[in-house]
């Protein structure tokens, strides 16, 4: 990446999603969490408190999951819509009757302060950032020391059908670009993560009618290219929309990038002479015998 915002995203167009009314996590989204929350069986540190970052549109149902995982862990909640961090804590509030509502940890509805949580969980957010490498410094600074980040995000495989058919038409672009995961990778050790693993699959929806493919994808972004029609589309477009797609194959390919990488102690920066404290000396002998 040669800059940090990828080429073809609109700023204000995100800043428009952000805003939007929340609604019910996408189904697509909730499944690549539940597949994700799986992973974390590879990871052997058990936070003290850990960060859901966007967990509305991320995946409520993850939620649920992995506050099983970690039923001792503090959790705080980061949401960029005021709107949604409501919308957050009416569907995170456990019901009277269960025990968890009087014995569980409540989240904390805040952004956490800097090396705050050990564990940082971003479902599916990263490629609808206008500055996806500022979000991964926010990101590192909310981790703790030999803390993770594990996200999820779209690949640029995704809606190929789609880019397809409209390049057919001659029209612009469905959705903006998005980032290969070894752009993803490079920019986690630029920001100062370490030992990034990246994986991806693919994954192929089929679909009844175009209503419901569009309905969908109403659901899962916006489409945030800055070389996107400029005005309002019209019913005559609408049409030849649906009329295309009924004649081609209902299905939609999404290639979904996981990631998960730790936050490593600082090291001594190289300089011909060094000063250290004796307290950062000490502190620099107790990191070498570990």
């Amino acid at each position: 990446m040669t800059t940090q915002r990828p080429p073809t995203i609109d700023p204000q167009a995100v800043r428009r999603w952000q805003h939007m009314p929340a609604g019910p996590s996408p189904w697509l989204h909730e499944e690549v969490a539940r597949r994700m929350e799986e992973r974390l069986e590879w990871i052997k540190l058990k936070p003290e408190n850990w960060a859901h970052w966007e967990p509305v549109r991320g995946g409520l149902q993850a939620h649920a999951l992995l506050n099983r995982r970690y039923p001792d862990a503090g959790c705080f909640v980061v949401e960029a819509d005021k709107a949604r961090i409501a919308y957050a804590e009416k569907r995170m509030a456990s019901p009277w009757w269960q025990p968890s509502r009087w014995t569980g940890t409540a989240p904390r509805l805040e952004a956490p302060t800097d090396g705050a949580v050990q564990m940082l969980w971003a479902n599916m957010a990263l490629h609808m950032a206008a500055d996806p490498q500022g979000l991964i410094a926010q990101w590192h600074r909310a981790l703790a020391v030999d803390g993770f980040v594990m996200f999820s995000c779209l690949g640029p495989d995704t809606l190929q059908e789609l880019r397809g058919l409209y390049q057919s038409l001659g029209w612009p672009a469905p959705s903006h670009e998005f980032t290969d995961m070894h752009d993803w990778g490079d920019m986690l050790v630029a920001t100062g993560f370490a030992e990034p693993v990246m994986d991806m699959e693919r994954i192929t929806l089929t679909f009844e009618t175009p209503q419901r493919l569009l309905e969908e994808l109403r659901g899962l972004g916006r489409n945030l290219n800055s070389q996107r029609f400029p005005a309002m589309r019209g019913r005559q477009w609408h049409g030849q929309l649906h009329q295309a797609l009924e004649g081609a194959p209902l299905r939609l390919t999404f290639e979904v990038i996981y990631g998960h990488a730790f936050k490593p102690r600082p090291r001594l920066p190289i300089r011909p002479e060094t000063v250290l404290s004796l307290a950062e000396m000490r502190e620099t002998l107790n990191q070498r015998k570990r």
